[in-house]
C-alpha cells in the first residue's frame, strides 16, 4: 500500500491553533510560555551583571520541565516614524534643524533598506493543563522580573512570528487562502 504524501507544508506540521497565547497541537498538548524583553547588562556596573546573571541562574534552575529557549528574529518597521521625520522635515524651517532631521531620515532609510531586525526571546513549554500553563507563565515572569528582566505571556502574533521564522524562512505570510 502506498502512503500518501501531501505536497502542502501545513499538513506536516501538527498545529491545530494558535489561541490565547498558546499552540494547540493535533494531539491537545498546548506550547505556551513567556517573552523576555532584551536588555544589556553589559553596560550596567560589574555587582549588578553579576546578581542577574545569578538570578537568572536560580530561576532556570528552578524550571522542572522541558523547555526551549528561542530568538526569532522579526523584521523592523519604521515606516510610521519616517513618515513623521518627513512631515517635521517639512514643518522646520531653520536650516540646522532641517540638516538634523534629514540625517536621520537618511539613517532610517539605510536602516530599512539593510532588513534590519530586531531580536525577540521566549521561553516556551509544552503542557496539557491550562492550569499548569497558568502557573508555569506566573513563576516565570516573577522569577524574570527578581532578576531585572521583563517579561510577559506570548502572544498569538508571537507565537506566529515564531512560527514563520522556522517554517518560512522568517518570512511573514501575508497571502490568503489559494483555491484551486
Amino acid at each position: 500500500m502506498k502512503s500518501l504524501r501531501s505536497k502542502y507544508t501545513t499538513d506536516f506540521v501538527p498545529v491545530k491553533a494558535i489561541t490565547n497565547g498558546t499552540i494547540i497541537l493535533d494531539n491537545n498538548q498546548k506550547i505556551s510560555g513567556v517573552k523576555i524583553m532584551p536588555r544589556n547588562i553589559f553596560i550596567l556596573d560589574y555587582g549588578t551583571q553579576s546578581a542577574i546573571i545569578d538570578n537568572l541562574k536560580n530561576v532556570y534552575n528552578q524550571i522542572d520541565y522541558e523547555f526551549w529557549i528561542i530568538a526569532a528574529d522579526r523584521p523592523v518597521d519604521i515606516n510610521v516614524y519616517l513618515s513623521q521625520l518627513q512631515l517635521l522635515f517639512n514643518q522646520v524651517q531653520d536650516q540646522v534643524r532641517r540638516k538634523m532631521i534629514m540625517e536621520d531620515i537618511n539613517k532610517a532609510n539605510m536602516f530599512m533598506n539593510n532588513n534590519i531586525v530586531d531580536t525577540e526571546y521566549f521561553l516556551l513549554f509544552k503542557e496539557k493543563s491550562d492550569e499548569k500553563i497558568n502557573k508555569r507563565i506566573r513563576n516565570l515572569i516573577n522569577g524574570f522580573t527578581n532578576s531585572g528582566l521583563n517579561s510577559h505571556q506570548v502572544t498569538n502574533e508571537d507565537l506566529r512570528i515564531i512560527l514563520d521564522n522556522f517554517l518560512n524562512g522568517g518570512q511573514t505570510t501575508t497571502f490568503g487562502t489559494v483555491i484551486s
